[in-house]
């Protein structure tokens, strides 16, 4: 699957810009892009109507829909990626393309640190700052995260509070959609079972 984005990205990274909005196993997810690159990406919700309005009142978005089947370029390839994780796929998101103009410094360096975390792998908000030169920022950190325009591509859902707890996150169904994407991942999030629990008592 990463293979047949990054040929894809490297044959024809100017595509028309343009939305689209496509059925996965988790729901209704959507895309936006320009000739740059990924400007948008909404998790899942439960009706395309809905998450169509959500897409369209972002700033930016083209006013141009596709269906999986027009997508131009790399961005029939990420569709088709999205829906594989959906399916519980282990994906590689690493290759691409994502504009983030007008973003500052601050967020662009801890979206990049974010984005070098492996499927499963899973950091805190105070490391992941550390990782990337801005020790001591765990909260801005959170902040930069929960305006992440491009979730999963950006995984923030892999970066979690210290001690154990989830965190925060800004999608629809917020913590609970988290913790689901977290365990298609085989992570698991908070305290261990009792030994009780584990036995069934």
């Amino acid at each position: 699957m990463q293979t047949a984005i990054e040929n894809n990205v490297e044959k024809n990274l100017a595509v028309t810009p343009g939305h689209a909005i496509f059925s996965t196993a988790l729901g209704f997810m959507g895309i936006a892009w320009n000739e740059r690159g990924l400007t948008r990406l909404c998790l899942p919700q439960s009706s395309a109507e809905s998450l169509e309005r959500r897409l369209l009142r972002l700033e930016g978005v083209p006013g141009r829909r596709y269906d999986e089947a027009t997508a131009p370029g790399w961005t029939g390839e990420l569709i088709e990626a999205i829906k594989a994780y959906a399916a519980g796929e282990m994906v590689d998101f690493s290759a691409v393309p994502v504009d983030l103009d007008g973003v500052d410094d601050f967020r662009l360096a801890i979206y990049d640190a974010a984005r070098k975390l492996a499927f499963g792998e899973t950091t805190t908000y105070g490391e992941l700052a550390k990782r990337a030169g801005h020790t001591g920022l765990a909260r801005e950190t959170g902040a930069a995260l929960g305006a992440n325009p491009v979730p999963l591509v950006i995984p923030c859902h892999r970066i979690t509070a210290a001690g154990g707890k989830i965190g925060g996150f800004s999608a629809p169904g917020g913590s609970a959609t988290k913790e689901k994407m977290l365990a298609m991942e085989g992570v698991r999030v908070g305290p261990p079972p009792s030994a009780q629990a584990s036995f069934g008592f």
